[in-house]
């Protein structure tokens, strides 16, 4: 179990810091974008050279977070190898091209979009920097295939063959691109992203109004960046709706977990803060149905019956089953080349009871349940500031919009110490997804204690050491660069 938990708090800070770079590389992608077109419609060089800037932070920003993101992808075969062997042909699909569509796109488009202001038309140079933002979501979009898959794992044949879970047909393949956790996941967390980007332009246009520095320039990018803000915090009430929707159908002891709900019913109530209540709205945000059944936490474990009359088996019944897979899968290898008869009689148990075979692995009913004081109050972390945050947006886009937003002392304070509240508020969000789905990797079939390499605790502290010290040089230096190019200013014209 030490190996188990380093293994998973090393991804968790690898992974947790690449979020530090994704969402604001998605949010400035937009920006930037939408400023550059102003330009061109315009065609005025203010424009440009604002674009210009904001660009100059994104490229700062997005070459970080490659090299996060790389770490990320080799930490599943160092720390997670049976994990990758299981799930290889399915998880592996969407990363590949992810790699080789995506990144390729963007990487391509990013260098005429920097280095190409002279060298190619107007029009050319702002369909590099839409298809550069475009290219950096096409490829957030693989990932959380990958990730969706994990939480609900669909189009999934088990060959116990190979002992691995396979893509059968192309069908099954389009089943997997189209997961509807996956889908809303990607849009939660590409809005989210220009949540982040806007607060950060708002944050930094605000620190300038507040030396007196590049006024216009300031007004101009706090309007526009505030403005996707404020789109991307619509955009992510939408999709969080139907995200919880979908844990309420997929994961519903994530569900529990992050409303603390022990015992389900009809009408359950929304927990705000332990002991703050709203009466029934719970069964309306997870089923669109004041009426609508929400199974609790001790529900789960010990079985229920769901709205539509389904007995659910409890998590002991779930375990049972699951070793019956497990024993079957042995029996089937013994067999498989000298009984033939036997070996599929093996394999007629296995598929009967594969859905739970995850469950096989589990050492008591009590392992389903996730910290829940960790997913309670991170759910609440992220609803909290998302709310905080889009009421900053809003009041910084009208007074930018009214052109008063430099008198505004006690906002522009309130906006640039929010910078680093919108990265908490990410950084929530994904423990719930992540914390709230545990102890599996892969939902009801692979926990993660048996998903681990065969490695050493000593390897992999070791590793976890030096990976912290690396990203934490890494911040360091990104902040350095950040904040001097900041300090520098955009090259606009002087105000009189």
């Amino acid at each position: 179990m030490d190996a188990v938990f380093w293994s998973r708090l090393q991804f968790a800070v690898t992974a947790g810091y690449h979020w530090l770079f994704v969402p604001l590389t998605l949010g400035l992608a937009l920006v930037m974008a939408v400023m550059e077109t102003l330009y061109v419609v315009k065609g005025d060089e203010f424009w440009k050279k604002t674009a210009k800037f904001w660009m100059k932070l994104f490229a700062i920003n997005f070459a970080v977070g490659i090299a996060t993101g790389i770490i990320l992808e080799f930490e599943f075969g160092t720390n997670w190898s049976n994990y990758s062997w299981f799930v290889g042909d399915i998880f592996g699909a969407p990363l590949a091209i992810e790699g080789i569509l995506a990144f390729f796109m963007e990487a391509t488009f990013f260098a005429v979009m920097f280095f190409g202001w002279e060298k190619v038309s107007k029009r050319f140079h702002l369909i590099s920097t839409w298809l550069t933002g475009i290219g950096a979501s096409i490829s957030a979009y693989w990932i959380l295939v990958a990730n969706g898959w994990m939480q609900n794992p669909v189009g999934t044949a088990f060959n116990p063959e190979t002992v691995r879970s396979e893509m059968a047909s192309v069908e099954a393949f389009f089943e997997v691109i189209t997961n509807p956790v996956a889908v809303s996941k990607f849009f939660h967390s590409v809005t989210s992203g220009w949540i982040t980007g806007g607060v950060f332009v708002v944050g930094i246009s605000c620190w300038y109004l507040l030396r007196g520095r590049e006024k216009k320039f300031a007004t101009a990018s706090a309007l526009v960046g505030g403005a996707v803000g404020l789109v991307g915090a619509g955009a992510v009430m939408l999709s969080g709706d139907i995200s919880g929707i979908h844990a309420a159908e997929f994961q519903p002891m994530k569900l529990a977990a992050a409303e603390g709900l022990e015992n389900g019913g009809r009408r359950v109530p929304l927990s705000i803060v332990p002991g703050i209540e709203v009466p029934g709205m719970l069964s309306v945000l997870a089923t669109h149905d004041i009426d609508g059944y929400v199974p609790g936490i001790n529900d789960i474990i010990n079985g229920y019956t769901d709205g539509d009359g389904n007995v659910v088996p409890s998590v002991a019944q779930k375990m049972e089953m699951g070793k019956k897979a497990l024993a079957a899968l042995a029996e089937f290898r013994k067999l498989k080349d000298t009984d033939p008869a036997a070996a599929a009689q093996a394999r007629s148990v296995l598929e009967e009871n594969m859905q739970y075979m995850g469950y096989g692995y589990l050492n008591s009913p009590e392992d389903v349940v996730p910290p829940v004081w960790i997913v309670y109050w991170a759910f609440r972390v992220m609803v909290g500031l998302g709310m905080f945050l889009a009421l900053l947006l809003a009041a910084a886009v009208w007074y930018a919009y009214k052109k008063n937003l430099y008198s505004k002392r006690w906002l522009l304070w309130v906006a640039m110490l929010s910078i680093p509240l919108v990265y908490l508020c990410g950084q929530a969000g994904w423990i719930v997804a992540e914390v709230g789905r545990q102890p599996w990797t892969i939902q009801g079939l692979l926990p993660v204690n048996v998903a681990i390499s065969n490695v050493s605790v000593a390897a992999v502290k070791t590793t976890f050491f030096l990976f912290l010290a690396i990203f934490a040089l890494f911040l360091v230096i990104e902040i350095r660069i950040m904040i001097g190019a900041i300090k520098k200013g955009p090259e606009v014209e002087p105000e009189n």
